[in-house]
């Protein structure tokens, strides 16, 4: 089975291609930009590597595809029912951007503590703030706080190790707690979220999106924070309600939020989170590094090798 498979690389801007040509292509493939190239030429690829481009009617247009390999490490996008129909094999990218994605969150927490986006911002318009006797603007620290990170996969595992060496207090929230701490002080299951809460001086979200986090910061969730509480998403936007969190903003509920993510992507113009003043956002940036076209592909060739031998896939969904 696939033996010199044809790849297709589909991605807006990932430079899939011109990373598998630095390896020396060690099979045949083609590269497109959008879901209209996607759609003209998916009948030619074996295998496929995507994320954002995806759809589910892909299947029905590709009678020689037989397995794909995600961008991403979330799967949401995929029905599992339609890949079992056409008997396509799928794996996700989960930990080819562990490094990139806890990093990120701790900039976000970091920005947030230190000032760092309201400097930029005074850069920009040639304001020296200088020092703030007002303890509720100027700069903290994180030393001695309590993070809660919810979800305990290769991100969540990274970025607890990197807040411990911040010296924090780190609660970890997971599926099974019993599969491990992770560097954690503690670790509990997601139905005791109500009762860690109101011990987190921030609370930040590296979890998959599921049935069961879809929504879970909302009305009540943030009402059970600790006032002046900060929350950071680098999980999926629909993991937060929107407008609950911008009431819990405007009542000093939470004092500042970090998103990479939003429910609408790219956020829509007239949303107020672009404008809010404890609102720092990027743009769904949080796994972008110039490591990750290579991550993936390590894990596509893995994943190629063991199919020819009839291994288990790694990161293995269908």
């Amino acid at each position: 089975m696939l033996k010199n498979p044809t790849i297709c690389f589909a991605h807006v801007a990932y430079q899939c291609g011109a990373r598998w040509e630095a390896r020396g292509a060690p099979h045949p493939f083609f590269e497109v930009r959008s879901l209209p190239e996607l759609e003209a030429r998916i009948g030619e690829a074996d295998v496929l590597v995507v994320s954002g481009l995806w759809r589910n009617t892909l299947p029905a247009m590709a009678p020689k595809l037989r397995f794909v390999q995600s961008l991403s490490a979330g799967t949401d996008q995929y029905d599992r029912d339609v890949f079992r129909q056409r008997k396509i094999r799928l794996a996700s990218a989960a930990g080819a951007n562990a490094a990139a994605v806890s990093e990120h969150a701790l900039s976000l927490l970091l920005g947030i503590t230190r000032n760092l986006f309201t400097a930029r911002d005074d850069q920009h318009r040639t304001h020296w703030s200088g020092m703030k006797s007002d303890f509720a603007v100027r700069e903290d620290e994180l030393a001695g706080k309590t993070a809660v990170v919810v979800g305990m996969g290769r991100i969540g595992g990274r970025l607890i190790r990197l807040l411990k060496a911040l010296d924090m207090t780190v609660i970890g929230i997971r599926a099974n707690p019993s599969a491990g701490k992770e560097g954690a002080d503690e670790v509990h299951a997601l139905s005791a979220l109500p009762e860690i809460l109101p011990r987190a001086d921030a609370v930040l979200l590296v979890c998959p999106l599921t049935a069961e986090t879809t929504g879970l910061i909302n009305p009540r969730t943030l009402g059970e924070m600790k006032q002046g509480a900060i929350l950071v998403n680098c999980a999926r936007g629909k993991v937060v309600e929107e407008e609950a969190l911008l009431a819990a903003l405007e009542s000093g509920q939470l004092s500042a939020a970090g998103l990479d993510v939003t429910v609408e992507e790219p956020l829509p113009t007239p949303s107020p989170l672009w404008s809010h003043p404890r609102v720092f956002l990027t743009p769904h940036t949080a796994g972008e590094t110039r490591k990750y076209e290579d991550n993936v592909l390590d894990l596509m060739e893995e994943n190629l090798r063991r199919l020819r031998a009839g291994q288990d896939l790694v990161n293995a969904v269908v």
